[in-house]
């Protein structure tokens, strides 16, 4: 009989002793030396149990096998989170009736959204009652609303509020769109959902995200005075949906587009003093321009109740 095991057995043993209960392995005995284990009849010798004699390279192996599953496991759930959060991403959600081809191949990321109740369609444009909700919103530096430069500052500034810098310390999660609404001068109070909304404000724009419905009123205050936390009460709004990249060029289009279909709506037209929002429902990476779901909408009232 060996009076050292080597490395192999070490381990062998380490092995056996995980499975006291095995076949091959008789119940601890006392040797001729007076050493405790047990005798494995496949081998037909005598080995020691973990348990009764712990070498330090058991307990070596020990430490790295539970490291190691430890590890694992926290690697498994992150991984896991990880591609949870993705699928959001790379298989989006359709939310929306498409009226025709360039709005049956938009998509939307599967995140919260703005609550609405659909009250008309027609070709060009919907009718919308849109639930409250509320934002997180800041000013847009640049001299145009959809400046890459001033654009890029404001959302990094509201993503800063979502991701930890605000009075808890807590993480918010990402809903859809953001807004960017434009707003006369001395104009009313902005509206925004979940898009990113940009208003216009004394010549300036803002920015917006949409928070989760599940904080109502008890969300954290920011830590950035910049960014400011509004409720947006309930509205009637038109929305008009489109595809692409957003530039200045094409939301004017759309707003004329928009305000000149409704002069023709026999039922709703264009609240006074009403200004534009453009929604944006999709991330920055998502560089296929026909797959991107914009919306610019105004809100509107029904012409009855203006003249009455």
């Amino acid at each position: 009989m060996n009076s050292f095991l080597s490395i192999q057995e070490e381990y062998e043993m380490l092995v056996t002793a995980w499975y006291p209960s095995s076949p091959f392995t008789s119940p601890p005995i006392i040797d001729s030396s007076g050493r405790s284990g047990i005798y494995d009849v496949g081998r037909s010798e005598f080995r020691r149990t973990r348990s009764m004699v712990e070498s330090p390279l058991e307990t070596r192996i020990s430490l790295v096998v539970a490291l190691a599953t430890q590890a694992n496991s926290l690697s498994q759930r992150v991984l896991s989170d990880l591609g949870m959060e993705t699928a959001r991403y790379l298989f989006p959600q359709i939310n929306f009736r498409a009226r025709n081809l360039e709005e049956a191949l938009m998509s939307v990321p599967n995140l919260e959204t703005v609550e609405f109740k659909l009250i008309k369609q027609t070709r060009h444009y919907d009718i919308r009652q849109v639930e409250p909700y509320f934002i997180a919103e800041t000013y847009m530096p640049g001299k145009k609303q959809f400046d890459l430069n001033g654009s890029s500052q404001a959302f990094n500034t509201l993503a800063g509020y979502l991701f930890g810098k605000n009075t808890k310390d807590e993480e918010i999660a990402m809903t859809t769109p953001v807004y960017t609404r434009k707003e006369e001068s001395g104009g009313e109070k902005m509206d925004m959902t979940t898009p990113v909304i940009t208003k216009k404000a004394s010549n300036h724009w803002k920015m917006a995200f949409v928070l989760p419905s599940k904080y109502g009123a008890n969300l954290p205050s920011p830590k950035d005075s910049s960014v400011q936390i509004q409720q947006v009460p309930e509205k009637l709004v038109a929305v008009s949906a489109f595809s692409g990249f957003v530039t200045d060029e094409e939301v004017v289009r759309r707003e004329l587009k928009l305000r000149d279909d409704l002069r023709s709506d026999p039922e709703f037209q264009v609240k006074p003093k009403a200004s534009i929002e453009v929604a944006q429902f999709n991330p920055p990476f998502s560089l296929l321009p026909f797959t991107r779901r914009n919306e610019i909408s105004m809100e509107v009232e029904r012409k009855n109740q203006s003249n009455g």
